[in-house]
């Protein structure tokens, strides 16, 4: 990989791309692939702390702006083929005057023969002023394939001499994938300091270290739950299918070697309240897996380009802590507005396009759990076959999911009883979601703690019922537009259809 990364950068340079974006926060690394493919160049140095400063060395020369180091430097391209190095100068590309030093260096680097200087600005922050954005190429340092992965354990452990069983090396190897080369090598030294040696057991340290770039970066959300599988009432055919997909998540190398491709995701569509939200926690409790959770609104940024960049690391990240769960709840309204013109409307199709392109080629362990209530303004090819694995429709609990329901949150309070009379209760929820059933059992609880009262009866639970308006009888019309988007297209019900009421 290094190899070839080198030979891209070189190949910009030669090429003329006059401003080159390094999208990166170990210095290090870049200015040892910049001497790499510099040789015979003259490099200057600005470094916002400190201001000139020799490459080499790295000893500061003198303090000063950016915009008067600039106007010191501008001229050097006529006499030596030069590299300017800015490193951490993303807060400066909002002063208009240097922006125009910078788009004067470009010019004269596109349109003069005899002017050779090509701008690296080095920053873990893109900023890319409208003025400079046909000047400007952001430019990446891929992430260590599993092989390169391999390497770099081999290579640690051949340094402390330990060894390493081929199973655990493979199995740490893929915890590994979605972290460049100095994280990797940051937790193999953690993992060996804390007991000596690398074994299976490290997965849960990478994994905690994972979550470490997550709160960090403010782009995803952790989410933390106590929710299983065993908390869903009903939903049977859609819980089958994750206990499935559960089982090549627990066994993944062995799983791939076989042949079996790597789980993608699932959307669910359906009604409010009806075990949308309590799905994604269980099935990162059931694939013992963090939940993180993508929210489209955080990455709008004001620069151009801005947001498309922040939906790039937050998938990055996601990639980073894989194997996960990426929770996009309510996604219709995420990506609201795509295919229509104008303004913010813009941003969200270049995201909502980005985002299926990344679906479409990924290759890794995040497991995308996309929930939303209606998709009837979602574009068609959204949801076609390959996005994701499968998609299910929840739908309003049948007669025996409520009783689950009813029966999961009375246990949950150590509240029920076998006096209660469930096919009674039955009857007379018709129509009532998954929230509206906790809120009768709540409601129940609380009056009969106020009442003195310690065994809760069907009757209780039919006054509280009585009091409650479902979600049929209040979103009415919502849920017969839901129903007959459903209907035109194929998807699966989460539920089985043997369930009474």
């Amino acid at each position: 990989m290094q190899k070839s990364t080198e030979n891209m950068l070189a190949s910009y340079v030669d090429a003329l791309h006059p401003i080159i974006y390094v999208n990166h926060f170990d210095f290090v690394v870049i200015d040892e692939m910049l001497r790499k493919i510099g040789n015979g160049v003259k490099f200057v140095e600005y470094n916002n702390a400190l201001g000139i400063i020799d490459f080499d060395t790295k000893s500061p020369q003198m303090e000063c702006t950016l915009e008067q180091f600039l106007k010191l430097v501008l001229d050097n391209g006529y006499e030596h083929e030069t590299f300017i190095v800015l490193k951490d100068v993303h807060k400066e590309l909002e002063d208009t005057k240097v922006i125009a030093l910078l788009k004067r260096i470009a010019e004269d680097n596109l349109y003069r023969d005899d002017y050779h200087t090509t701008v690296f600005i080095i920053s873990a922050t893109t900023v890319i002023p409208h003025e400079l954005e046909n000047y400007i190429t952001v430019f990446e340092l891929p992430l260590p394939e599993e092989r390169e992965i391999i390497s770099i354990i081999k290579d640690f452990a051949r340094d402390l001499e330990i060894s390493i069983s081929d199973n655990v090396l493979n199995n740490i190897a893929l915890s590994f994938k979605g972290l460049n080369e100095f994280q990797i090598k940051q937790i193999l030294n953690l993992a060996y300091q804390d007991g000596g040696y690398i074994d299976e057991d490290d997965k849960l340290l990478i994994l905690k270290e994972k979550e470490q770039f997550i709160k960090k970066s403010g782009m995803l959300e952790i989410v933390n739950f106590r929710e299983t599988i065993d908390d869903i009432g009903g939903l049977e055919n859609l819980k089958d299918w994750l206990q499935r997909k559960a089982k090549v998540f627990s066994n993944l190398d062995s799983a791939m070697k076989f042949g079996v491709d790597v789980p993608k995701g699932i959307m669910i569509i359906g009604m409010p309240g009806c075990g949308k939200s309590l799905t994604a926690k269980a099935t990162a409790s059931l694939f013992e897996i963090p939940l993180v959770r993508l929210d489209v609104g955080r990455l709008l940024g004001k620069y151009v380009g801005e947001s498309e960049q922040n939906m790039r690391k937050a998938l990055k990240l996601s990639e980073a802590i894989s194997p996960c769960v990426l929770w996009i709840d309510e996604i219709e309204k995420a990506f609201a507005g795509v295919g229509t013109d104008g303004g913010g409307s813009d941003v969200t199709t270049r995201l909502f396009g980005q985002f299926l392109t990344w679906m479409q080629e990924k290759e890794n362990t995040v497991f995308i759990v996309a929930t939303a209530n209606d998709i009837s303004r979602m574009p068609p090819e959204f949801l076609r076959k390959g996005r994701f694995d499968e998609l299910f429709f929840v739908d309003l609990p049948n007669g025996e999911e409520r009783r689950k329901i009813i029966d999961i949150h009375l246990k949950k309070r150590k509240k029920w009883n076998k006096d209660i009379d469930s096919i009674a209760l039955i009857k007379e929820t018709e129509g009532f979601n998954g929230a509206d059933l906790e809120a009768v059992v709540k409601d129940t609880i609380e009056r009969a703690y106020i009442e003195g009262i310690d065994t809760i009866s069907t009757d209780d639970l039919i006054k509280s019922i009585r009091d409650t308006k479902s979600i049929s009888s209040t979103l009415k019309e919502k849920i017969a537009q839901i129903k007959d988007t459903i209907s035109k297209i194929d998807i699966k019900p989460a539920s089985k259809a043997d369930g009474r009421g």
